[in-house]
């Protein structure tokens, strides 16, 4: 019996969650839980083929949560929950001596910042009580880390150059709106780029860095640089990696949306006084733009994302593009969540799968490419996200 605990109810919990349900010779037992046990209930009903429990926690509670891990007594906690309470979970996880994993780094709520310090601090507490912590099994970071690392096992002798894309697509027919938490996702956007280089970190203005590239099956795309927390777990795993960027694709009428917003504090995390009650602008923001996990029945297109990677092989120069395309519609149909759920909800679910088939498990904290790619790489092929290899292409980049 493998019990596994989901915080979290957002667009990525129910594609999980779903997901966990089609596996459930793996998955005997599941909770969904999260501050609004509406949402969890919601999930949980979609569900025929297996009950579901659900909860109501606040995941900003240790009490909480302990209350709840010692109710359930979970194998695994999958952590689908913001950012900002990775830690609290964690030290959780720690207390009452379950393992652990997430799809994003800790961000705290103050500081428009990411990065993985913070966890990588856990490794030697959970080493001592054997626990396992899995970080960032999303797809991005998640998969582009697999994938780097399946290049790494068999493609390449060293990698030395290394450009994440990603590419969304797809249509919400929207004036505006994020494919997931809008707070995460404009904060995420609106900090300074930054790319590793030469063994240093390199930043430039917001948005400033940009070039048109094909994605598959989509065509041109402008492509603008921005940070992103897997670029620091890769580069510190694969030494040989002299330059690694990653880049994403906005339309212009989003980036039109966004400059109006951050020109009239909209985006603002500090702060302000409105009619004598503290707000903070971006989350009055996120309350009144539209909910991601209600994006999907309209949605039409698809994602692609994958990894260029250029490196040495038998001594001789060699290329290499790895990706998966999404369409939003297929997602939907599947899951009931467009796309970009999708993207992140299925590799959340092959993570945690991995974890009780044992092919992912050791006492620490790690980074999804520091374990075997190839049972992953297997599960994507099976669980609806396919990848496809060019070998010796133009990376354009």
């Amino acid at each position: 019996m493998a019990r596994v605990l989901v915080i979290g109810a957002g667009g990525v919990s129910t594609v999980a969650v779903k997901k966990m349900a089609m596996n459930n010779d793996i998955f005997t037992d599941i909770m969904v839980a999260s501050r609004t046990k509406s949402k969890c209930d919601k999930i949980a009903a979609d569900i025929k083929n297996m009950t579901v429990q659900t909860a109501q926690v606040d995941a900003d509670r240790i009490d909480e949560l302990l209350t709840l891990y010692r109710s359930f007594q979970p194998d695994l906690v999958v952590n689908l929950a913001l950012p900002y309470q990775d830690l609290t979970i964690m030290d959780a996880c720690l207390s009452f001596g379950v393992s652990y994993l997430d799809t994003a780094n800790y961000e705290p709520i103050d500081e428009a910042k990411y990065e993985y310090s913070w966890q990588w601090a856990y490794k030697d507490r959970f080493e001592k009580t054997g626990l396992t912590g899995i970080l960032g099994c999303g797809f991005d970071p998640g998969v582009t880390g697999v994938f780097t690392a399946y290049a790494a096992k068999h493609h390449f002798d060293e990698i030395h150059y290394l450009d994440i894309v990603d590419c969304n697509a797809g249509d919400h027919h929207k004036a505006f709106a994020t494919n997931f938490n809008p707070e995460i996702n404009i904060r995420e956007i609106t900090q300074k780029g930054r790319f590793y280089e030469d063994g240093e970190w390199k930043e430039t203005d917001p948005l400033t860095v940009h070039q048109a590239i094909n994605y598959p099956n989509i065509g041109p795309r402008e492509s603008y640089l921005m940070y992103h927390e897997e670029l620091e777990s890769l580069t510190k795993n694969f030494p040989t990696i002299k330059r690694a960027r990653f880049w994403m694709t906005f339309g212009e009428e989003y980036l039109t949306h966004l400059r109006v917003m951050q020109n009239i504090g909209m985006t603002s995390i500090k702060p302000v006084l409105f009619n004598g009650v503290e707000i903070v602008p971006i989350q009055f923001l996120k309350a009144v733009l539209p909910d991601p996990g209600e994006l999907g029945e309209n949605y039409t297109g698809e994602t692609s994302i994958g990894c260029r990677i250029r490196g040495i092989k038998d001594g001789k120069e060699r290329t290499y593009y790895i990706y998966n395309n999404c369409s939003h519609q297929q997602a939907y149909k599947e899951t009931g969540a467009q796309g970009v759920s999708y993207t992140t909800g299925v590799p959340a679910m092959i993570g945690a799968k991995m974890f009780f088939k044992d092919a992912w498990k050791k006492p620490g904290v790690w980074n999804v490419e520091e374990f075997d790619p190839d049972p992953f790489m297997k599960e994507l092929n099976e669980q609806g996200l396919p990848w496809h290899e060019i070998f010796d292409g133009d990376l354009e980049l």
